[in-house]
């Protein structure tokens, strides 16, 4: 029996949406956006030379047919960049749900397009309603919150952690995305405490449909503090099955690599493993020699997003595509025969792009296991249609298989 591999390389858009100029960073529309082709692009001119050097080198997935898919998606041929000769079959997927955040790319992923508009807090001071605040206060036991704004998580800390460490009240804050953030100090506030606010408060929130609570615990001292992995999101629950159900429902193992558990609210999950990255891929290695026959292993890669994205690092994010890609390899190596990786992405986060928010963009769609060829663009549906063809599982969305 087979099994399929779904890793979601989080944020790697790859230009081309043709609704982006309806999507805005700092007033700025997503027009032009690609952050897979920006990033090629910097390599290739000098501009991305801090712990690295040359043009973009992500040979696996060159093979895979990463570059064509950037082609396909937006027309862009980065110089330095001759597409290899391809060993996948190789697309792009355009997303129709009415948001770039990571709900809605992966529950359409997953087979379900969104089906209503998230709310979203305006980008004001303060972001957030009265009557939220004081929810927020009554579960917390405090006298008001810090932040009550749109806010990069490091700099929340960075500007509000010693007044947090005085006072005990929660920063709370929000992004482009449908989300509400709060970063407590794990010690000095208590990860428990931070954890059960958050879950506590996100029936509140799901029922105006914010998309996410998002507990940020960090550690350190003023002028020293830092996010810890002990991060938790508390997704309002998909309103319809999606495809680990439909896996799971028809008898097979679901293991959810990363923060997948999370982002579905564990519907149609058996198994979660968490970590930053390096750790998700020493899970994600394992489960290649391990996963039993006919399972579904759902994985999603944050760091791109997190760490370099929404901060605009332009060598970072080519650093880690170029590790993500010597990790891969090795990856692939181990693939059984029968076996499906498919690598893909839920929006984009040009780094090279005003603001700090997600892009909109498509994305590419990269198969290793089945053959070589052009897929075409696709929908994001299409995704979960075929990984359910392979295992041989009904599809209950919208979706279309590519195989």
């Amino acid at each position: 029996m087979m099994r399929a591999f779904l890793v979601v390389m989080d944020s790697v858009g790859i230009g081309g949406a043709p609704d982006a100029g309806a999507f805005f960073n700092a007033g700025r529309p997503d027009t032009g956006a690609n952050t897979l082709g920006h990033i090629a692009m910097a390599c290739a001119e000098g501009r991305a030379e801090d712990r690295r050097s040359g043009p973009l080198a992500v040979p696996n997935l060159d093979r895979l047919g990463l570059f064509h898919a950037l082609h396909l998606a937006s027309g862009l041929a980065p110089s330095g960049h001759e597409p290899a000769a391809t060993t996948g079959r190789w697309g792009a997927a355009t997303e129709i749900s009415p948001g770039k955040d990571t709900p809605s790319g992966h529950w359409e992923l997953a087979g379900l397009p969104v089906p209503w508009d998230w709310t979203y807090f305006p980008d004001t001071v303060p972001a957030f309603p009265d009557d939220l605040v004081a929810k927020v206060c009554e579960i917390a036991g405090v006298d008001g919150i810090l932040g009550n704004c749109h806010g990069s998580g490091t700099v929340m800390i960075e500007q509000f952690g010693e007044e947090h460490l005085k006072t005990g009240r929660p920063i709370c804050y929000t992004s482009a995305d449908s989300v509400f953030q709060i970063a407590a100090h794990e010690e000095a506030f208590g990860l428990d405490r931070l954890l059960t606010l958050c879950q506590t408060l996100a029936p509140h929130l799901h029922t105006m449909r914010v998309g996410r609570v998002i507990a940020r615990p960090f550690v350190g001292q003023p002028g020293g503090f830092t996010r810890t992995t002990n991060r938790h999101d508390y997704a309002i629950r998909p309103p319809a099955p999606v495809l680990t159900n439909w896996v799971q429902d028809a008898g097979r193992r679901v293991y959810a690599v990363g923060k997948i558990g999370d982002i579905f609210s564990m519907t149609g999950i058996d198994e979660v493993r968490k970590g930053d990255d390096a750790t998700l891929m020493r899970h994600l290695a394992d489960l290649v020699d391990t996963a039993e026959d006919g399972s579904l292993i759902f994985a999603n890669f944050v760091e791109f997003d997190s760490l370099y994205g929404h901060r605009r690092n332009i060598a970072g994010y080519a650093r880690h595509l170029e590790w993500f890609d010597a990790e891969l390899g090795r990856l692939l190596a181990r693939l059984r025969a029968g076996d499906m990786l498919l690598l893909t992405a839920d929006h984009g986060n040009d780094p090279s792009w005003s603001g700090t928010d997600h892009t909109r963009e498509r994305v590419p769609v990269l198969v290793a296991g089945l053959g070589a060829g052009c897929l075409g663009l696709v929908a994001f549906t299409d995704v979960a249609a075929s990984i359910a063809a392979h295992l041989g599982v009904p599809a209950q969305g919208p979706g279309h298989s590519f195989l």
